[in-house]
């Protein structure tokens, strides 16, 4: 399967401004990239490119005063396949957990894990240990929490997406992450390309998607308390402890949203294209 990905996503900047950018696909996905993965940045500046302590790919610059258009356009091969699973996963004793792991344990900027972790233990602790576990977590916010793009707030926590019980994607993946890690899971935040590839197409406006990884039997597995299905076509841009860590963009100073647009969709195969 081929999938066109891109974005074209355009501010006002009031004065010069330096920005960050995560709007490559992650690293893990290049050797299934059939096009270069370049952020196009108008009017033309000299961007820094460095990865960060996540292993995102990351692009540095100053903006000048005025408008600023950022446009990337690749595609990309996938297999077609929904994510893997594996129900039989167990979860990896806390002093075997490789070091990197270890700082999805904690709290985080969305993700209060000291203020959870007796609802969590209450909800959860009587369940078997693994992936059984994670997946009830998934059900719970799922069946839970009502998404809604009206209910979108950039300062919601996971603490208030469980008394709100209201969010948007990034607020049921925060939820989740935050209860995992109360039960000694690893989980981190992720974000990235997913269109409605093997689904019912929705009318609303395609956006970037969150998810999230639990840490189980060894390596990391994709889990979505919003969809809680299996999905055809993500593609991971980064992961990170928070929606804090993986921000699409980053502006220090003032900048003004004038249009967003993103583009992830099924394509036919070049064989395919030239034959028909």
């Amino acid at each position: 399967m081929l999938i066109r990905l891109g974005c074209d996503i355009r501010f006002e900047l009031p004065a010069a401004t330096t920005m960050i950018a995560l709007l490559n696909v992650h690293p893990s996905r290049a050797k299934d990239l059939l096009e270069p993965d370049v952020l196009q940045i108008e009017p033309a500046v000299r961007p820094a490119y460095y990865t960060d302590s996540f292993g995102n790919l990351c692009t540095r610059f100053l903006a000048p005063q005025g408008p600023l258009r950022l446009f990337n356009s690749t595609l990309i091969a996938d297999t077609g396949l929904p994510d893997p699973m594996n129900p039989s996963a167990g979860e990896t004793p806390l002093d075997q957990l490789p070091e990197e792991a270890l700082r999805y344990l904690l709290a985080s900027r969305y993700c209060e894990v000291d203020l959870l972790s007796n609802t969590a233990c209450s909800l959860f602790g009587h369940l078997p240990r693994g992936w059984q576990r994670v997946q009830a977590v998934c059900d719970w916010v799922h069946n839970h929490v009502t998404f809604g793009y009206k209910y979108a707030r950039n300062t919601r926590t996971a603490l208030e997406v469980l008394n709100e019980r209201v969010g948007v994607c990034r607020d049921f993946q925060h939820l989740a992450v935050t209860f995992c890690r109360c039960l000694n899971i690893p989980a981190r935040y992720a974000t990235g390309y997913l269109g409605d590839i093997g689904v019912p197409a929705v009318p609303d406006p395609m956006d970037f998607s969150a998810w999230f990884e639990a840490y189980l039997e060894g390596r990391w597995w994709t889990f979505d308390a919003r969809h809680n299905h299996p999905r055809i076509g993500r593609v991971l841009m980064a992961t990170g402890r928070d929606a804090a860590d993986v921000a699409i963009t980053t502006s220090f100073g003032a900048s003004w949203l004038r249009k967003f647009e993103v583009v992830t969709e099924e394509v036919q195969s070049r064989q395919m294209s030239m034959t028909g």
